[in-house]
């Protein structure tokens, strides 16, 4: 693995990518390998057979709830961590809750491996974005690179209900077999930290530790480039100016910035939608219908067979649609695919409760196909507006130094979100069956209009831009004048760089002397 070492420009990129897709993918499996076995008699014989209408909710969320405390752990040792070992760190969570879960013959046991397994995805979610989002080199790759990391979640997440689904129809033969999706997690793990081990964690990062030799090191392997370099100076001096300047401000961050923000450069207000927009996100309702799918079927009357088979349907639909916004993030901005997807999402969900409260006598199999159809749709939807396009937007618009808070208070947000809606959704759907919809639809309302008044567009800006957008209108002013000089000589070293390098045979962009960072 000595080559790793080596690796420069988009092989180095690939790489990185490669093992946070990894990470992600894993992330995804395990929010959807419990669905597919925690209603079959082996699973819960294993378990002793518990009764009690919370013990499998509770089973299904304390993971959730685990990744949320992990989360806000992360902002107190991420910077110290860094990006890399946090990753790292969840990797080996995910080793020792598959273990747990894989052996488990109580339902303690299943609870602690799971606690422990929501750990690990806390850590990774938490560091993935970010980690991508400062490795790009353009600031047209942070969202498509995001999106990607989200699409291969939700492959994961369908790729999880179809083994699951092939297992259990073993289970008469092989009670035992639903154990070996559960081992399964540990390696994409695996994977991930074999491959992350030998790659650096961010230059951003180095230079905000103060270790500014590897961060030039870094930054010159990324652009394959010497540190020397004058186009490797210009993106340093650019993020050294930023880091200067949330130094010199006069407000420094602290807990109350997020609910009373009057800094110059809006540290607050940018941290606290970093945690609420991921926490709108869960609250339209989408992992209700991940855990639970199965169950919804079956409550619309079909059999278990065909509820597992619907399940997987509707889980590859959504990994199908998680791709397009890598093309389309750039092109629409994240503004209007948060907006937008909220409210069609709301529709889908409106249409999907009528057709499910209808009285008994005016509901058929046609309307239970047609609420099948709005289920799937509403899939689509979210996917195209909602999955990454949060994930990007919180730590994008973080300042420098906060990064990694903006990115464990965006996973806590994630994940306690995600905890009030599997556990409670899992209860309420118990309980009054599809009505519980009416909850999300709702919410869907309440997310627009967050969007539209208080998130404005990040698409096509450079991290470092960030801290100009968010800018009280005097620091403003300032930032733009200082910027100006850097910008413009890193635009009109374009021309020349590109062709030095198309030259020299690195394997790079055309241009990349106005790449932005």
């Amino acid at each position: 693995m000595a080559f790793l070492s080596g690796l420069q420009g988009k092989a180095l990129y690939r790489a990185a990518s490669a093992c946070c897709g990894a990470a992600f993918m894993l992330y995804g499996w395990d929010a959807g390998v419990l669905g597919g076995i925690q209603s079959t008699p082996q699973f819960r014989e294993a378990i002793g057979n518990p009764t009690g209408a919370f013990i499998i909710p509770i089973i299904a969320s304390v993971y959730n709830l685990a990744a949320g405390v992990m989360s806000l752990c992360v902002t107190l040792f991420g910077m110290q961590l860094g990006r890399k070992r946090t990753i790292l760190l969840g990797d080996l969570f995910i080793c020792i809750g598959a273990v747990l879960q894989a052996s488990t013959y109580s339902v303690g046991q299943i609870i602690a491996g799971r606690i422990v397994c929501g750990f690990g995805i806390g850590c990774i979610a938490s560091a993935v974005p970010t980690y991508m989002a400062e490795m790009s080199l353009e600031a047209s790759e942070r969202g498509p690179e995001v999106s990607y990391q989200l699409a291969l979640l939700i492959t994961g997440v369908a790729l999880a209900y179809w083994v699951d689904l092939g297992f259990v129809q073993g289970l008469g033969a092989h009670p035992w077999l639903w154990r070996i999706p559960l081992a399964m997690q540990s390696c994409f793990a695996i994977f991930s930290a074999g491959l992350l081990f030998f790659l650096p964690d961010t230059p951003r990062r180095y230079y905000a530790r103060g270790r500014n030799a590897e961060g030039d090191q870094t930054l010159a392997r990324l652009y394959a480039l010497p540190v020397e370099h004058e186009h490797v100076q210009l993106v340093r001096a650019e993020v050294m100016a930023s880091l200067q300047e949330e130094n010199d401000t006069a407000d420094k961050f602290n807990f109350w910035l997020l609910f009373w923000d009057n800094s110059e450069l809006q540290f607050g207000r940018r941290l606290r939608t970093s945690f609420l927009i991921l926490w709108a996100q869960q609250f339209l309702g989408i992992n209700m219908l991940v855990y639970f799918s199965t169950q919804i079927f079956s409550n619309l009357g079909y059999d278990a067979h065909l509820s597992g088979i619907l399940s997987g349907v509707l889980n590859t639909v959504f990994a199908i649609a998680s791709y397009p916004p890598i093309w389309l993030i750039e092109r629409i901005g994240r503004r209007a695919l948060m907006f937008w997807g909220a409210i069609a999402c709301g529709v889908c969900m409106l249409v999907y409760v009528i057709l499910t409260t209808l009285p008994a006598d005016k509901s058929s199999a046609a309307t239970n196909w047609a609420a099948v159809v709005f289920i799937i749709l509403y899939e689509v939807v979210f996917a195209i507006g909602w999955l990454g396009t949060c994930w990007v937007y919180g730590p994008e618009i973080a300042p420098l130094k906060y990064r990694h808070i903006a990115g464990g208070l965006g996973a806590a947000g994630e994940w306690f979100s995600t905890w009030v809606m599997v556990f409670g959704g899992g209860t309420g759907i118990n309980a009054v069956g599809a009505k519980i919809f009416i909850w999300p639809l709702l919410n869907c309302v309440v997310a627009a209009a967050y969007v539209w008044f208080c998130c404005p567009e990040s698409t096509g800006k450079t991290l470092e831009d960030m801290d100009i957008l968010f800018a009280l209108p005097a620091a403003r002013e300032r930032m733009e004048a200082n910027a100006t000089g850097i910008h413009d000589k890193r635009a009109s070293m374009a021309d020349s760089i590109g062709e030095k390098r198309q030259h020299s045979g690195v394997t790079r962009r055309e241009k990349v002397g106005g790449t932005k960072v």
